[in-house]
């Protein structure tokens, strides 16, 4: 089973980051403690997710984190990412492992799934996600999943288990009291003024 980094695990949003500072913002969650940065750039043109990418992958390796790519492992293999986040309709893990070769970290979106997680561990996934587990900013829309589910999904996989949805420093305890391994946010980190505060207030949370 692979470890992942250590610390938080910090997803981008087009919505909340303004282009002129979008990089400083990443390179300070980076720099506060975020082991996984991912990446999720929907909206933008490929020529700009290029060159975003590119430019994220810089900073985030500068403070010793590790950046994956949302949902495009083609992009992730062209920019030289750490990795790749898919979900259940995007590309399979093997064709994503095909393209980035067997160093690369590729994590998987379970929602409450735990048989589609036994399907992608069992296919070669590094981690699985679960959520959301309560009401995300980001997605409102999101059925949310119970944090029970964690306790069983530690029963019947081997990967790490990584929370995702309305997760705040907060109510992270509880998820990891639970059974996740890692938590991943967005808003609560990015919607805020300051980034590095933010991650370092839940290091201080969750010790």
């Amino acid at each position: 089973m692979r470890k992942l980094p250590s610390g938080l695990y910090v997803i981008t949003d087009e919505k909340l980051l303004r282009r002129k500072d979008f990089l400083r913002k990443v390179a300070e969650a980076a720099a506060a403690g975020a082991g996984i940065i991912q990446l999720r750039e929907k909206a933008s043109r490929l020529r700009d997710r290029l060159e975003i990418a590119r430019a994220a992958v810089r900073a985030a390796h500068a403070h010793g984190a590790r950046l994956v790519i949302n949902d495009d492992p083609r992009l992730a293999a062209e920019i030289g990412a750490d990795g790749v986040h898919i979900g259940k309709d995007d590309a399979g893990v093997e064709e994503a492992r095909e393209l980035l070769g067997r160093r690369a970290l590729i994590g998987v979106s379970c929602y409450g799934d735990i048989d589609l997680a036994v399907r992608v561990q069992r296919a070669g996934a590094d981690y699985v996600s679960f959520g959301a587990c309560f009401k995300s900013p980001t997605k409102p829309k999101e059925a949310l999943v119970p944090l029970s589910v964690f306790g069983e999904a530690r029963r019947r996989l081997k990967v790490p288990l990584v929370a995702i949805g309305g997760i705040t420093a907060a109510n992270a305890p509880s998820v990891y009291a639970a059974g996740a391994d890692l938590v991943s946010v967005v808003s609560s980190v990015f919607a805020r003024g300051r980034v590095a505060a933010a991650v370092k207030e839940f290091e201080r949370r969750t010790k």
